[in-house]
């Protein structure tokens, strides 16, 4: 059974894709069978993998599919289950025409549970299924949580990092309501650290005052690798795998690890 993670957060800037792509490549590389899902219009997390042309066939097709449950086998959705430069990573790309499922799904009968209904298909195949949620508060963010098993918050260490967040907690709380009772918060990920400036370790300390036990212990520093590897259409552990971006990362993904056990 998969761990569904959703990396969340409507605040744009906040290393949100940055995660969701080098989490899922920790995992993989930690031998976790991973699928990384781009539920972003932006499209930035499969160009993160390297994917910058559209894909015949990607999630946007899928959620269409959805619409009709009798169509959604697995045989139908492995067309879009592309394969990466890492054995246990596999992605499910995104594009422009997501942004017209928002508009699509407004009258849709059932239309928050379109993507639980792909994770019901899927969660079976992977150990571990990171979806990166657009930056926005949408149906289609509403789906995300409503098909996730918890939710991953990045937390940028600048001024006005818990902007939103009362937002962004009341939505959650709405989801877990009416929608996903089964909801977890994963925890709250600062990112962006940066351990020469007082701002960023004060930021750290009201961030971790604010919400306490859901902070990891893990911090993604501020990082240049981090920055270039996207435009090498690579996660950093296959870009620079002795940076201390690429070795934050896997730290995260052992401290979820070690969180299960």
């Amino acid at each position: 059974m998969s761990k569904i993670i959703a990396i969340c957060n409507q605040k744009g800037g906040v290393g949100k894709t940055t995660t969701a792509v080098n989490l899922a490549a920790s995992f993989a590389a930690l031998e976790k069978k991973t699928l990384l899902l781009d539920m972003d219009p932006q499209g930035n997390a499969s160009q993160g993998l390297g994917f910058m042309e559209s894909q015949d066939m990607d999630i946007h097709e899928i959620l269409d599919m959805a619409g009709n449950p009798d169509n959604l086998t697995l045989e139908n959705i492995k067309p879009a289950i592309l394969d990466t430069s890492l054995e246990y990573l596999k992605v499910i790309t995104s594009g422009p025409d997501l942004a017209v499922m928002e508009i699509e799904l407004v009258n849709a009968m059932s239309r928050e549970r379109r993507l639980e209904r792909v994770m019901n298909v899927l969660k079976q195949e992977f150990d571990f299924i990171i979806i990166d949620a657009p930056p926005s508060l949408n149906l289609l963010t509403i789906n995300t949580l409503t098909a996730a098993t918890s939710v991953l918050i990045p937390v940028q260490c600048e001024y006005y990092a818990l902007q939103g967040m009362t937002e962004l907690f009341k939505t959650i709380r709405e989801v877990q309501k009416n929608l996903n009772s089964n909801l977890k918060i994963e925890g709250a990920l600062l990112t962006m650290y940066d351990s020469r400036l007082s701002l960023s370790k004060q930021v750290a300390e009201e961030v971790r005052e604010n919400l306490s036990d859901t902070v990891f212990q893990t911090m993604i520093p501020r990082n240049v690798k981090l920055s270039e590897a996207p435009s090498h259409g690579k996660p950093v552990i296959l870009y620079d795998v002795q940076s201390t971006g690429s070795q934050s990362y896997m730290k995260l993904a052992e401290e979820i690890l070690n969180k299960e056990k």
